[in-house]
């Protein structure tokens, strides 16, 4: 955002939990059109202040729990984070009159669709059946702003994509996690038979939708954002030993994830037609050039191993105190 608008003023809000490296941010920490704010968007007090401070234009909220795995283990956090959060946002939103609020959902509030089908694919108006507490999670918070936009007139928009990868990337996610693990020579854990099928988007292709559907989408509309890069899980790992030179003798089948969604495949046509947007990295330039960042920048993910990296927050402020 900062390149594509280098005038704009953006107040990076975020509670650095597990996944939060403030690292990644460590090459925008001193530019003065940036503020990193250490919070909670839970935290209904420390929002306000923050919005009546710096009265904002507009709001995107990428903060969320994402993980399934941690999701089924400990459903409550993601309810806190995914759903109240998002309300206090949208409170906050109402209270100072932003202009323009934008969700960041995920193509998993529709459930899954049949391996055997491949002619559907996810589309907007398709009714919400989610599959873990994360997604359940994710769907409320949907239908949440959905009915601000309705009932308070607030000035919203949802967007849906598909899985996410590329650079900095927390490793517990599929990608980084194989990549890391296959540097070290370690097996590689694959649910099930690998057969389940995901839809990958390279991040950066992500955030140049979400800056379209912000500038100018539709406010009450949801967008679809997704890659057309259809790949088993079994085909991603085998992509990525490739790319490193690894053996598949690697891989590892373990018990399946419990209400394991079987394809998601997302129907971008929306997007495309109303906002000109389509992805520009397919799933094999992508994946090569995200094996290369993390061989690049061993020094990122081994803090994050190591647990390092949670000092970094400490260690920045505590220089400028």
């Amino acid at each position: 955002m900062l390149k594509n608008h280098p005038n704009y003023k953006i107040v990076c809000l975020d509670l650095l939990t597990y996944a939060g490296n403030l690292e990644t941010l460590e090459s925008i920490m001193d530019n003065p059109n940036f503020k990193f704010v250490k919070g909670d968007i839970t935290d209904r007090e420390l929002v306000f202040e923050l919005f009546e401070k710096e009265k904002f234009d507009a709001v995107v909220n990428f903060a969320a729990e994402s993980h399934v795995d941690r999701s089924i283990e400990n459903p409550e956090i993601f309810l806190k984070t995914n759903i109240l959060g998002t309300q206090v946002l949208m409170d906050a939103c109402r209270a100072f009159d932003t202009k323009r609020f934008h969700q960041v959902s995920t193509d998993e509030v529709y459930g899954d669709l049949p391996l055997e089908r491949l002619d559907l694919f996810f589309t907007e108006d398709m009714p919400i059946k989610a599959s873990s507490p994360y997604s359940a999670s994710k769907a409320a918070a949907d239908l949440l702003v959905l009915a601000y936009c309705r009932t308070y007139n607030l000035p919203a928009t949802i967007s849906r994509c598909s899985n996410n990868y590329g650079p900095y990337q927390f490793p517990e996610k599929l990608i980084p996690l194989v990549i890391l693990r296959a540097l070290d020579n370690k097996t590689i854990p694959v649910y099930g038979t690998g057969e389940n099928v995901r839809d990958w988007l390279y991040v950066e292709d992500h955030c140049r939708a979400i800056d379209l559907i912000l500038h100018d989408g539709t406010i009450g509309e949801v967008y679809n954002i997704g890659g057309h890069n259809e790949k088993t899980n079994l085909e991603v790992v085998k992509t990525i030993l490739k790319e490193l030179k690894k053996p598949e003798s690697l891989i590892t089948f373990v018990k399946d994830r419990a209400g394991h969604d079987l394809r998601y495949a997302i129907d971008p046509s929306k997007i495309h037609k109303e906002l000109g947007w389509l992805p520009t990295t397919n799933f094999d330039d992508g994946i090569k050039r995200t094996v290369q960042w993390y061989l690049a920048n061993k020094n990122w993910w081994e803090k994050i191993i190591n647990g390092e990296y949670r000092n970094y927050y400490e260690r920045m402020y505590a220089e400028k105190e």
